[in-house]
């Protein structure tokens, strides 16, 4: 059976009463995600030697974009709706907290595992290979930016018992107290140039989001239309009058990145969003009645975290390829005439690469799902929760100095790799033991 013939049988189960909405957004969220990181990186040949460019930088009316393509704000948003619904229905079935977050952090992490397994042995015998060691800690950097946000959503799940029950107390004022927060960290940290704390708008930016996701979760979302367009209003006079960069992104040279950490200017583009398609969503899901639409929103969804992980391992992978082939495709100023025309082959190319990735990898996420719905082996509160900083810890340090050493004798930053796999094994799970348990079967 075909993967749509699979896609169209699952999307057949789906009760009447499933909201599809959800699904769509998850899945646009990310898809928009992959697009925008294929679109800015802009490498280019500059003297024999491959540059590495971005689009944001050397085009600054692109930053424009980021808009559109900064969405981790609705994805947050999306997870919010599903965390209060699986949460909730935990809590009625008299399942633990370790039941629902071991579940949740299994599906998240288990296709991790294999990404972070490849590009260690990358790093290994690369270096071994005699690869410049720049070079290696470059591409395994690269490929391994998307891991960040899993850390992020990790922790705002982890604490999903706590703004849960904030928002059956106080509702929206769940919800504004975060916003509160947030303002405060900007202006000890923008305004006041304290250090540091602006790491806390991670959590505040991001749960506040999240509230909003049990506002439309409960069905208490009033005025989308306005909620969005008062937003837009106040993120432009933010951008205009404030201190904020327009890109909703970092941008190499900027002093302020909107994105690490996450500033008051995101968090209004989030309720922009938010409130922008929320206002469509009666339209969208009368389209979610078709069966075609439906069916390819649960073929993407049955692969998203795959495609997240590994398509900046896709962009590697080309750029690799026009690299040894003398730098073909690359000598187009980025921002020109040429090189937009060029973006269609060269996204084509991507997807090209991404693909047999995903039919390698995808079984991992399936199996993660797979397990994560199912009995989940219990642990003690601590290991629990020792395991999920273990991972959080790892993660954010790949995305932050890479797992790639620019010293040593390996080349790789063994510490790094090992702490998800330590966190994993505390938890109780991981790529080996979920095999076992399937083949024990």
């Amino acid at each position: 059976m075909g993967m749509w013939s699979k896609a169209a049988e699952m999307a057949g189960k789906a009760p009447p009463e499933r909201n599809r909405y959800v699904d769509f957004l998850r899945a646009m969220s990310i898809l928009a995600v992959v697009v925008g990181h294929w679109l800015v990186a802009a490498p280019y040949m500059q003297d024999g030697a491959v540059q590495g460019g971005h689009l944001l930088g050397i085009v600054p009316w692109t930053q424009w974009l980021t808009w559109l393509f900064q969405v981790m704000p609705v994805f947050f948003f999306v997870g919010g709706f599903s965390n209060g619904m699986s949460w909730s229905a935990t809590q009625r079935k008299g399942g633990s907290y370790s039941d629902w977050l071991g579940g949740r952090v299994q599906r998240l992490i288990n296709p991790v595992m294999p990404l972070f397994l490849v590009w260690a042995l990358f790093a290994l015998f690369g270096t071994a290979a005699g690869v410049e060691r720049g070079v290696v800690k470059m591409a395994a950097q690269l490929a391994l930016i998307p891991v960040w946000f899993l850390a992020v959503y990790l922790l705002v799940s982890a604490l999903v018992p706590l703004s849960h029950a904030a928002w059956r107390r106080w509702g929206m004022g769940s919800f504004w107290a975060l916003v509160a927060a947030a303002v405060l960290v900007d202006l000890a940290s923008v305004f006041g140039g304290v250090p540091v704390v602006n790491w806390l708008n991670f959590l505040f930016v991001w749960l506040a989001v999240h509230q909003l996701g049990y506002c439309w979760q409960e069905g208490r979302f009033k005025a989308p239309l306005a909620w969005g367009l008062v937003s837009l209003g106040i993120l432009g006079a933010l951008v205009k009058f404030g201190p904020y960069p327009l890109a909703m992104i970092g941008v190499p040279g900027s002093d302020l990145s909107n994105s690490m950490p996450p500033t008051l200017a995101l968090l209004a583009l989030g309720n922009m969003q938010i409130g922008l398609v929320l206002a469509v969503e009666p339209t969208m899901r009368r389209l979610l009645d078709k069966a075609w639409l439906w069916t390819a929103t649960v073929l993407v969804n049955g692969m998203i975290m795959t495609v997240y992980l590994w398509h900046l391992t896709a962009f590697v992978l080309v750029m690799v390829a026009a690299w040894l082939m003398g730098g073909t495709g690359l000598h187009a100023a980025p921002g020109s005439g040429a090189w937009w025309l060029a973006r269609p082959v060269w996204f084509a190319l991507y997807i090209g690469a991404l693909l047999p990735l995903i039919a390698v990898f995808s079984p991992f996420e399936r199996m993660g799902s797979a397990a994560g719905k199912g009995e989940v082996r219990q642990v003690p509160h601590w290991r629990l929760l020792l395991g999920l900083a273990l991972i959080c810890l790892g993660l954010t340090l790949t995305a932050a100095i890479s797992i790639a050493s620019p010293e040593g004798v390996t080349g790789l930053r063994v510490w790094v790799v090992a702490l998800p796999f330590i966190g994993a094994a505390l938890v109780g799970f991981g790529p080996a033991y979920t095999l076992a348990r399937r083949f024990a079967r």
